[in-house]
This record gives C-alpha cells, structure tokens and sequence, in this order.
C-alpha cells in the first residue's frame, strides 16, 4: 500500500498531478481542495494517497491533508453507491469540515447541490453517515502541514466544527452536537469563542 508521496510536482492540474519521487513519475487523481493547496510547478510536495486496485487499473488518488483522505474513505466504504469519482466530487464540492457540518444538520440541499449528488445520494449520505463522523479527522480550526505551507480554515464554519468536534469528544451524538453549536452561536453571536459556546451546549444540556 502506498500510503503518501513525497517529491517533485511535475505537472498540476485541476482533477490530477505528477509527482516525481527519485526519478519515478506517479499521476496522481486529486479533488479540487488539494489542488487549491498545492505549490508551485517544481516546488515540493507532499501527498497523502489511497491506492485503488481493480483488476484493469491500479489508480492513485491524492490528498493534502488527512481530513480530505479519511472522508474519501468513509464516502467510499460506507455509502451505497458512492465510488471514487464521485467522492472526488464531494471533496470538490464541499470542505470536508463544510461537509461535516452539513451532514450534522442533516442539509439535503447543500449536499444535492455537489456535482454527481442526487437527492436521494444525499438521503442515503446523511443517514449513513450521522453517527460516523466522529472518526473523520476534521481540525478545521488548526493548521495543516503540507507541500504549500500550513493552511488553516477559519471563520464561523470552522468555529461551529470545533465545537460539535468537542461536544462529540464529551459525549454528543454528532446531530445534537452541531444543533446545539448553532443554536449557542446564534444566542451569543459570531465573536463567542468555542469555549463559550461548549459551556453554554454543556449548561442547556442540549
């Protein structure tokens, strides 16, 4: 299994890159969220990847940062219906935070709005997915080490995803955790910081 690339960035283009490492080109498949990421032509890069093996293909597929590759996965194992070009699509659509958040909520009509994504793809998203979000690696509020530089989400979605992530940590079902987050974020408005916003879910008992 090949597990994360680091090397040369050959060529970049939006779905796809190369990626030179000692003398080995690798063309890699990438959502448009790692391709916003990457470094410049020649600079450096490193990769996190998911290796697909068919019996026609062996595909490579890659991503900037863990949160990226562990919903790709959790959109490609667990979903009915769901494979690798249209996870691509979800990535590319959404923030994996943005996407976590949505999921919570249960928003059908911001994830339908994703290329690729029906309806009824969206249904079978949230109900598949609600009670398994806690294991996605989403740290939109910190920063990511990668072939660009750190990069760090921020903003009322990121401050929302931090505290769902908290109030999950201390016993939340994801739903309700993000319900309450928004319900505590608009009572105390946009400059709350999470702490506050943790305290106040925690004293409702939301």
């Amino acid at each position: 299994m090949i597990t994360f690339l680091h090397g040369r960035l050959v060529e970049a283009l939006p779905t796809q890159v190369t990626v030179d490492v000692h003398g080995v080109g690798y063309e890699v498949l990438i959502p448009l969220s790692s391709f916003d990421r990457l470094p410049a032509v020649g600079a450096d890069v490193h990769l996190l990847t998911h290796l697909a093996i068919r019996e026609d293909a062996h595909t490579l597929y890659g991503f900037v940062t863990a949160a990226e590759r562990d919903l790709f996965r959790l959109l490609v194992n667990t979903v009915s219906g769901i494979g690798p070009k249209l996870a691509l699509n979800v990535l590319s659509g959404m923030s994996a935070a943005g996407f976590a958040a949505a999921v919570a909520a249960g928003d059908v009509k911001a994830l339908s709005g994703i290329s690729g994504v029906g309806k009824k793809t969206a249904e079978r998203i949230v109900v598949e997915l609600r009670d398994k979000l806690g294991s996605l690696s989403v740290s939109p509020g910190g920063p990511v080490a990668s072939g660009a530089g750190t990069v760090t989400l921020s903003g009322t979605e990121a401050k929302l995803a931090d505290a769902t992530s908290a109030l999950v940590a201390l016993g939340f079902k994801q739903n309700d955790a993000y319900t309450a987050a928004r319900a505590a974020l608009t009572v105390l408005g946009e400059t709350a910081a999470v702490e506050q916003l943790v305290r106040a879910c925690l004293k409702r008992g939301a």
